[in-house]
């Protein structure tokens, strides 16, 4: 589960290496009446702000004083995931894909394994760019 000021990893070619969670953009909030803290598992929508990038992308221009705000997926949790058949499903690192207004990814790359949640959730072109779906 991620909350806020997580730190990521950005799993795509977009430059950024780097995120802080900002903001969960739905996700869980409270459960039986009880107020909880926002949290956002695999697929779930979450703003960011580029913490750390390689030095020639428009994330590290050297004029760039303000952070660089994006909106990102969840494509893997260190929080283990249940699936319906019983299952669990666990990565090592938490990690995001950035993805611009129309929910498609910015990068052309994407490395790593993602969730198989994705696929529910009608994120079929990061799907197809995966390097393994688990």
């Amino acid at each position: 589960m991620i909350q806020l000021q997580t730190m990521v990893d950005v799993a795509d070619n977009t430059g950024a290496k780097q995120a802080m969670v900002i903001r969960v953009l739905g996700g869980s909030t409270s459960r039986f009446g009880k107020p909880r803290r926002k949290v956002a598992g695999v697929g779930d929508v979450v703003v960011c702000t580029v913490k750390k990038a390689l030095a020639n992308t428009d994330y590290m221009k050297p004029g760039n004083r303000k952070a660089r705000v994006v909106k990102a997926v969840v494509v893997r949790t260190r929080h283990p995931t249940r699936r319906p058949d019983g299952s669990y499903v666990r990565f090592d690192r938490n990690a995001v894909v950035l993805i611009d207004d129309r929910k498609e990814p910015k990068g052309t790359r994407i490395f790593g394994a993602v969730a198989r949640e994705l696929r529910e959730k009608g994120y079929m072109k990061i799907i197809s760019l995966a390097e393994e779906v688990v």
